[in-house]
């Protein structure tokens, strides 16, 4: 498709199309946290349990970046 290989797609979706999601379940985090009132610590909170698995993601594909894998 457009010369581009599977691996290149799949490439492009894990960075890109991931991203993307991320930033949108960020986004659902925030407007959670400001629909409940949750306040500062309660923000807190919601950000660190709903987005902890998403940190694993991002650390994953930096130490790859890193080593060049």
């Amino acid at each position: 498709m457009f010369g581009l290989s599977e691996e290149r797609i799949s490439e492009i979706g894990m960075t890109w199309g991931l991203s993307f999601f991320i930033g949108f379940m960020l986004f659902i985090i925030w407007e959670l946290a400001r629909k409940s009132n949750a306040g500062r610590f309660g923000t807190f909170i919601l950000f660190f349990v709903l987005a902890f698995g998403m940190l694993g993601f991002i650390a994953k594909t930096i130490i790859q970046w890193i080593l060049d894998i």
